[in-house]
């Protein structure tokens, strides 16, 4: 076929994960950028482990990032009728046998072939039978070529020669009568004509079976490009123990879809030394030239970065859109006024998370303050209580409650009283926001009103007297 097509194929017996979106993300820009197209196949033939919050969760999590695919989603659950028609066909043209060989006996050969330091495959007990006993169990192993050898040509990792005699007659279909992943990979790969297999370098070891399997039905073999693993900064394969590794956990943390893309494609592309890409940058300069043949480290503080990069380049306006599933978590009600917009705005350039973002507004939403209680027992003072009295004095004769009007008044009393201005801004924050940190308090007081600012010093004033 003159149309690239690749395909994303995870199995359901999980969250969409860091490494499965990485792969989804590069099957998708490789597609975008040949003008190709993505198929989306759902690999659930085990039929204990898959299940459909599984599904959702791949479904949801490539919507969420973007990944948009062209046909599927297509379910190996519903495909077995196929299965067993090539299983067939290979049994007819004796490129496949029974074997008869018990689990107990299948692991006393293993046993010893360990034992004799021989490589434990299956020794072809059966290969060459012609009886067919009645009623005795049987799976149906591939009859792979016994000598030779048989090339792997990888766009990323180059040809790799594989000893056909370390390979040994591979089952494909088990004796409950389901079909094997390296089986039902090639019969669907073939039927959805697909070019181009792009997927994790774990998988490598599979494919010299996959390509006797090509062979063995007169198939076009695809290109493959294996992509090294993603490992933890200890340099051991990323896993729980490194964070969050599901898409789905770090869309509830607050990172956005296009920060976490960008990301994924850097772990292990490059374009030069850049560093953020849109979405249409990735695929207009998308290359197996630049995938690197080593394994990607993750670095947490990395993402992080990039996701606050994102986060500034928002207008408040899209911020409060993406904030509003996080606002109803919480009970909380916005309203899109001028205030909320302004609040967002000073607040985003030190939000490196949506749920930063939120926490450092949460003064706004909440009516009662909550004070950061060792900062209330350093700066909630009767010293630091008569500040906030004049100020409040102060600040309630201002008619044009705007940030320069206020800067004025704060700075002056300093000036005055001979104090340094951390000395009264700082009660004064934590006053009006319950914390020590928080956007320029001139222009956060601007935002809140004088109304507000005046009711949370008068609230403190009073948490003052009643704790001293």
């Amino acid at each position: 076929m003159d149309e690239l097509r690749v395909r994303f194929a995870p199995s359901p017996t999980g969250f969409l994960h860091i490494g499965g979106a990485r792969t989804a993300l590069f099957n998708y820009l490789f597609a975008r950028h040949n003008k190709g197209k993505l198929i989306l196949r759902i690999e659930d033939t085990d039929k204990e482990r898959s299940t459909k919050e599984s599904v959702d969760a791949i479904i949801n999590g490539l919507t969420w990032l973007g990944l948009h695919w062209d046909e599927g989603p297509f379910y190996q659950s519903q495909r077995t009728e196929l299965y067993k028609q090539h299983v067939q066909q290979l049994l007819d043209e004796g490129k496949a046998y029974r074997c008869y060989c018990m689990p107990e006996e299948l692991e006393l050969k293993r046993t010893k072939a360990l034992a004799e330091k021989r490589k434990p495959v299956y020794d072809r007990t059966c290969r060459e039978r012609t009886d067919h006993p009645a009623g005795k169990p049987y799976v149906i192993r591939f009859k792979s070529p016994m000598y030779g050898t048989t090339m792997v040509k990888d766009m990323v990792k180059g040809n790799i020669l594989f000893n056909n005699e370390e390979l040994e007659d591979f089952v494909i279909l088990r004796s409950d009568g389901s079909p094997t992943y390296n089986f039902v990979v090639v019969v669907d790969d073939v039927d959805m004509h697909v070019t181009h297999i792009i997927r994790g370098d774990d998988h490598l070891n599979n494919t010299p079976k996959q390509i006797f399997l090509y062979n063995a039905f007169n198939y076009p073999i695809p290109q493959f490009a294996h992509i090294p693993l993603i490992h933890g900064t200890d340099k051991a394969r990323l896993s729980k123990r490194h964070g969050a590794t599901s898409v789905e956990a770090y869309r509830d943390e607050g990172y956005l879809p296009e920060a976490l893309d960008n990301y994924l494609v850097r772990l292990g592309w490059s374009f030069g030394d850049k560093e953020v890409f849109t979405i249409q940058e990735m695929i207009d300069n998308f290359s197996f030239d630049n995938i690197s043949k080593s394994a990607a480290i993750f670095n947490p503080e990395k993402l992080l970065w990039l996701n606050a990069t994102y986060i500034r380049e928002k207008s408040a306006d899209q911020l409060l859109t993406l904030l509003e599933p996080f606002l109803k978590a919480r009970g909380w009600v916005s309203s899109k006024d001028q205030t909320l917009i302004k609040l967002i705005d000073e607040t985003k350039i030190r939000s490196r998370t949506l749920l930063e973002l939120l926490d450092m507004m949460d003064y706004y939403f909440n009516t009662d303050i909550v004070y950061d209680e060792n900062a209330a027992k350093k700066l909630f003072t009767r010293e630091k209580a008569v500040h906030l009295e004049a100020m409040l004095s102060r600040l309630s004769g201002i008619e044009d409650f705007s940030r320069k009007p206020i800067e004025e008044a704060i700075k002056s009393y300093a000036t005055g009283s001979s104090l340094k201005l951390g000395d009264v801004a700082q009660p004064l924050r934590l006053a009006v926001t319950g914390r020590t940190v928080s956007p320029g308090l001139f222009e956060i007081m601007e935002i809140l009103g004088k109304d507000k600012v005046t009711q949370r010093i008068k609230l403190a004033l009073d948490y003052i007297s009643g704790n001293i």
